[in-house]
């Protein structure tokens, strides 16, 4: 559910409403009480990840993890052999 901006054009305030988007917009301002509140357009904030661990490789495809997977170098190779990519000879 998203929260709403509004105004009054009586007396100015500006205040937030959380509410359903089929819900009506609100009209009584909750300072002066009369019916001159408006709903603002925003631009939005899109979506807001809160808290730590999003990550950009946390949703790969299987075909990703598996074409990763066959580029890792082999744990065996100590890294001096002539077909290592890492090899310093």
């Amino acid at each position: 559910m998203p929260t709403y901006g509004y105004e009054c054009g009586a007396c100015g305030h500006q205040f937030e409403k959380f509410q359903s988007m089929s819900d009506k917009p609100v009209r009584k301002c909750p300072v002066c009480g009369k019916a001159k509140a408006k709903r603002q357009i925003h631009g939005g904030a899109g979506v807001l990840f809160k808290g730590a661990g999003f990550y950009q490789t946390d949703y790969r495809s299987q075909s990703y993890k598996a074409s990763s997977e066959k580029d890792k170098p082999a744990a065996s190779c100590s890294g001096d052999c002539k077909s290592c990519p890492d090899s310093r000879k």
